[in-house]
């Protein structure tokens, strides 16, 4: 598909997104966020909107809404590591690292939930790490920027414990999963974790170490598949 994108969106935009046909990106105000291409990652995270809403189309409200914004995340994320030769234990795991005007702050952290930033600007980083602090909202969506930090997470326990470029193996499976027929476009964490196991298994084996990183990945962060 072209990749269209708008630039210097309106007069000192806060955001950037993807509208369903093109990315779209503003300069920021200077006084919270610098502009929003500084970040390699918030550029993956707005094409992968594209490319998983031309796949699976995930629903954009509550867990389904949360995992739209986790694998947009997971490939920004997989994209700035390529780019940068990290491997999993080397990356930062920051989404959007730059991009406020705060030093050493990001948007969103996948290896710890809820610890991105913390100022009196914006408050602390509501993100949960597991099912246990999952947010019940009916802000954002359902709290699809919120809650999208337990399969962050998730994601980032299984690069973590396989080693390596995490888009050689982790990525691959959730890249399987969202091209995956059987997922549903309002799946939720369960369906979803449910479905990486099984993929993990149809590209490395049943009981492999692979399955076995996805579903403990998921274990840990309180998600009981389906």
């Amino acid at each position: 598909m072209p990749l269209i994108a708008t630039v210097h969106y309106d007069n000192k935009y806060d955001n950037a997104f993807w509208d369903g046909h093109q990315m779209v990106f503003g300069d920021g105000d200077g006084t919270i966020f610098n502009r929003f291409t500084i970040s390699l990652d918030v550029i993956g995270h707005e094409l992968t909107h594209g490319v998983s809403g031309s796949e699976v189309n995930l629903y954009y409200s509550g867990q389904s809404g949360a995992l739209n914004e986790s694998v947009s995340d997971v490939f920004g994320s997989l994209v700035k590591q390529y780019v940068l030769k990290q491997t999993a234990s080397e990356a930062d795991w920051l989404i959007g690292a730059g991009l406020l005007t705060i030093e050493n702050q990001a948007l969103r952290s996948m290896k710890a939930p809820g610890t991105a930033y913390d100022n009196n600007v914006l408050g602390k980083d509501p993100q949960p790490a597991d099912m246990a602090h999952y947010v019940r909202t009916s802000q954002d969506n359902g709290g699809v920027h919120i809650n999208s930090g337990i399969p962050n997470r998730a994601f980032f326990l299984v690069a973590t414990a396989l080693g390596g470029n995490a888009w050689v193996k982790a990525g691959q499976i959730w890249y399987d999963t969202i091209r995956d027929r059987s997922l549903r476009s309002r799946a939720t964490f369960a369906a979803f974790a449910g479905r990486t196991i099984a993929n993990a298994g149809h590209r490395y084996g049943a009981n492999g170490t692979e399955q076995k990183a996805v579903a403990d990945a998921w274990r840990q962060v309180g998600v009981k598949p389906s």
